[in-house]
């Protein structure tokens, strides 16, 4: 495993996300979930990142049992203010906020959270301001180690790399969704500010495993949110309509030549970017979390093939794509 500096920690490249474990993808497996958990952690995974909506929590739970004995050795990252209403601004005064940090803390069993990131709020909450003070007061209490924000927009991320403090963006990065490579991260880099690349596989449609008659289960956001109707359209399937998401991914299988999958090939495409901290793919099942540890072990793109892939992005993607970003 390969380690990359994550604010003032090392962390591994391919790390995990935790949404899927927690809720809102159809079925979830307690045990497989810490199986899962398990494998990652013996493979040299030092990091995972959750939310305190995950579930209402249950994500949270899950990593904290999972964790429990090798506290020290990983590092976990959470999310605040989806709980609450996201435009109203007492959801991030102090007292709410230490509201939410001590839930988790709770959840997961710990006196101290790594990362807290503000759970993708709206532009003019970063705007105020206000909320990074009462985070400035939580780290100098030792509540918190590092905070950062979790944006939907390039715009929103150039907003909070303004914050002092801020040392972790995280961010709707992948095939489907390069966008960030043109201004966010050459500052990003520029700031030294980590960057956590989420909705890597672009909600599964990365994989190349979906077929056009394929049936979401209800719970699953793949269903209900395919249009944005309860959060923000890009945190599903990135923006893209799902039967052109489809299509596009046929004109995409090229990528797993010699690299195994297009899973490990799509991952190993985000590994290939110099600002990237760590990419957080999810799973649900032991065998998904044995495919993805792989991708960093297969080889990285050519300049060519680089240069392909973003062509193929502007003239056939970027028109699709919905939702702000």
């Amino acid at each position: 495993m390969n380690y990359r500096t994550l604010g003032d920690m090392k962390v591994s490249e391919l790390s995990f996300g935790t949404w899927a474990i927690g809720g809102a993808w159809g079925k979830t497996n307690d045990t497989e979930a810490l199986q899962g958990l398990e494998t990652a952690m013996n493979a040299g995974v030092n990091f995972f990142d959750t939310a305190d909506v995950y579930g209402d929590g249950h994500a949270e739970e899950l990593i904290g049992r999972a964790v429990r004995g090798a506290d020290q050795d990983i590092y976990i990252a959470s999310k605040f203010c989806r709980a609450g209403d996201i435009d109203d601004p007492e959801t991030y005064s102090e007292g709410a906020v230490r509201g939410w940090l001590e839930g988790t803390l709770r959840r997961l069993g710990r006196e101290q959270l790594d990362l807290y990131q503000i759970h993708c709020p709206p532009e003019h909450i970063i705007r105020d301001g206000s909320v990074f003070g009462v985070l400035d007061k939580l780290q100098d209490e030792g509540l918190i180690r590092q905070y950062g924000v979790s944006v939907e927009t390039v715009e929103e991320g150039l907003l909070a790399m303004d914050q002092s403090r801020v040392s972790v963006l995280q961010v709707i990065f992948n095939l489907f969704r390069q966008k960030p490579q043109d201004t966010l991260f050459p500052e990003a880099l520029k700031k030294e500010i980590g960057i956590i690349a989420r909705v890597p596989l672009a909600s599964g449609l990365l994989t190349g495993k979906f077929q056009h008659n394929h049936q979401f289960e209800e719970d699953d956001h793949r269903l209900f949110n395919q249009d944005g109707a309860a959060f923000n359209v890009g945190e599903t399937f990135g923006g893209i309509p799902f039967e052109a998401g489809i299509t596009l991914s046929r004109e995409l299988e090229w990528i797993a030549e010699n690299r195994g999958s297009m899973t490990k090939a799509a991952l190993r495409w985000i590994l290939d970017e110099e600002a990237v901290s760590a990419v957080i793919p999810g799973f649900k099942r032991v065998d998904q979390v044995k495919e993805l540890l792989e991708a960093p072990d297969v080889p990285s793109f050519t300049a060519e093939e680089k240069a392909k892939l973003r062509s193929f992005y502007k003239e056939e993607v970027h028109p699709l794509i919905r939702g702000a970003y």
